[in-house]
Parts: structure tokens; C-alpha cells; sequence
């Protein structure tokens, strides 16, 4: 059976998606698409704080609810805490937009950072670049932001750190008990249909 999966590393100003597919005999994971939500905000001193974080909660939702519609399983990795104010915001927008997704009605994975890494480099202390190097290594279908710097062509690492932790999401949501316990009731309700 082939699973559409879809993983998040939501945040508030970079937003990493990974869009691909589980096959539940080979246990093959295919991530033909990569991409990073990246609200465009008004500037300007009239413009409040509160308008510009409605703002981005709106076009992450939009964004992020394009990417599911097709999902059979969501995997998404949810912060565990805010060392300020205003980090303390942009996780209370992550959270409301992760429980709009929730809503969509596709199954929805929460995982914490460190089953993400652990999944991803077997490592709780990986690296940004110890996470792109596993997923580019792991995944070179995916469509990697790449550019020219100095005649050579290198990934564009503040995009591709969240697109990275995205595909590692996924991982860390394949190996869990509930997605597991959802695989064997959606192959227990293929065989009886059969």
C-alpha cells in the first residue's frame, strides 16, 4: 500500500514542508518535493505586531492546508517551549495553525524535536547542517533550493535546514506506535474489503 505523507518543521517566518510517499511493503520513502512557507508581511510603523502575526498565521494556513489535501498522514514537528515573548507568540501561532491542520481530518502525527534528529542522524544533538546533509544524502530526488556561490552550485541552507527537518519529521512519525496502530487498522480494513 502507498501512503501519501506529508511532513512539517513549522515556524512562524520559515515554515519547511516535505511532500511525498510511504510504501508500507518496501518501506520506501519517496520526497519528490521540498518547499518553505515564508510569510510576506506589511511593513511599516502603522502596521501592529498583532496584525503582522494574523497575517502570517493566515498565509502559513493557506500554504500549509494546499500541501494536505491530498495527505493520508501528517507528520509534524512541534516545539516544546519559548525562551521570550515574542517566541512565545510565534509558538502560539504555530500551534493554532498546527490545530487547523488537525482539522483538515488527516491523520496528524506531533513530534517533538529530538525524535525528529534521533530519527533523522541517530544523534539528539544533530546539527542544522548535520540535518541537511542526512536528508539531501537520503533524499536527492527532492527538489533542493540550490544556487551559484563563487562557480559552485550549494544548497541554500536557511531554506533547506526547515525543508530538512521536515523530511525528518516524516521518519521520526513512520517509526512511532500510533502511526504504526493506524498501518495496521487501514490494513485490516483493506483485507476485509478484499
Amino acid at each position: 500500500m502507498i501512503i501519501n505523507v506529508v511532513g512539517f518543521d513549522p515556524s512562524l517566518r520559515n515554515w519547511g514542508i516535505a511532500c511525498g510517499t510511504y510504501d508500507t511493503v518496501s518501506r520506501q520513502i519517496l520526497i519528490p518535493e521540498v518547499s518553505v512557507i515564508q510569510p510576506v508581511l506589511p511593513e511599516g510603523k502603522q502596521v501592529r505586531q498583532n496584525s503582522k502575526d494574523v497575517e502570517a498565521a493566515y498565509q502559513l494556513t493557506v500554504g500549509a492546508l494546499a500541501v494536505v489535501h491530498n495527505a493520508q498522514a501528517i507528520f509534524s514537528e512541534i516545539p516544546v517551549n519559548s525562551q521570550s515573548a515574542r517566541a512565545a507568540a510565534a509558538y502560539g501561532v504555530v500551534c493554532g495553525v498546527s490545530g487547523a491542520l488537525r482539522a483538515a481530518n488527516v491523520p496528524f502525527f506531533e513530534l517533538t524535536p529530538t525524535e525528529v534528529k534521533v530519527a533523522a542522524t541517530r544523534n539528539k544533538n544533530a546539527t542544522k547542517d548535520d540535518m541537511i546533509k542526512w536528508a539531501m544524502a537520503k533524499h536527492p530526488e527532492a527538489n533542493w533550493p540550490m544556487q551559484k556561490k563563487k562557480g559552485e552550485v550549494v544548497v541554500i541552507e536557511g531554506k533547506a535546514e526547515h525543508m530538512a527537518d521536515a523530511i525528518g519529521a516524516i521518519y521520526a512519525g513512520i517509526s512511532s506506535i500510533p502511526f504504526q496502530q493506524l498501518l495496521q487498522m487501514l490494513t485490516a480494513t483493506t483485507q476485509k474489503r478484499a
